[in-house]
């Protein structure tokens, strides 16, 4: 499926505790493991949800700052999808995405009655458990400071780039020159949305 270096980072925040609160998207276009293009949005939650202070104090957006946004679908659909379909075929990857992001996507399309859409993504989480085993934490912030990657954590812009980043940094370590190596290495598939 990808014989290079390609992928598209993904990263959302969230409302609150619910997976279809998503309060903003970040996502950042890798070519053979470079950084070539980015979008970054705001979304008004599902519903307006309170937006709880251990949230705000994570990522520090409140009420101000969504709710005049558009909702999910306009998000999707005149943002993500452009962004994605710009270079098809070639996967999402998230940092504990199957766990957190890919559940954002499919309970955001299921509250507003979207199609789930057909994407394949890979999770960098245990991609970096298998690079790095020895590591105390493969928690992105946790790696970014590994690395010394500058970046201001739980803003999605900036996870989805440091997500890019440790891929990047994996391929390097495994001697790979795309995702289908990569995760051969590791002994991890594709996944389908």
């Amino acid at each position: 499926m990808n014989d290079k270096l390609d992928y598209i980072a993904i990263d959302f925040e969230t409302a609150n505790q619910y997976k279809n609160s998503a309060c903003s998207v970040g996502l950042v276009r890798f070519i053979n493991g470079k950084e070539t293009d980015s979008c970054y949005s705001l979304i008004h939650p599902a519903k307006m949800y309170f937006i709880p202070e251990w949230t705000r104090d994570i990522h520090h957006i409140s009420y101000n700052h969504v709710r005049n946004k558009p909702y999910f679908p306009e998000i999707w659909d005149t943002m993500v999808l452009p962004f994605i379909n710009k270079t098809q075929g070639i996967p999402l990857v998230a940092h504990n995405g199957q766990i957190f992001d890919i559940p954002v996507i499919r309970e955001c399309c299921n509250y507003f009655g979207m199609e789930i859409p057909s994407l394949t993504y890979f999770d960098s989480l245990p991609v970096a458990r298998r690079t790095w085993p020895e590591a105390e934490s493969h928690k992105l912030t946790d790696l970014g400071k590994v690395f010394d990657i500058k970046y201001l954590a739980h803003d999605a812009l900036e996870d989805s780039r440091t997500c890019g980043q440790i891929i990047n940094l994996a391929a390097e370590k495994w001697g790979v020159h795309s995702v289908n190596e990569l995760l051969s290495k590791c002994g991890l598939n594709f996944q389908k949305l």
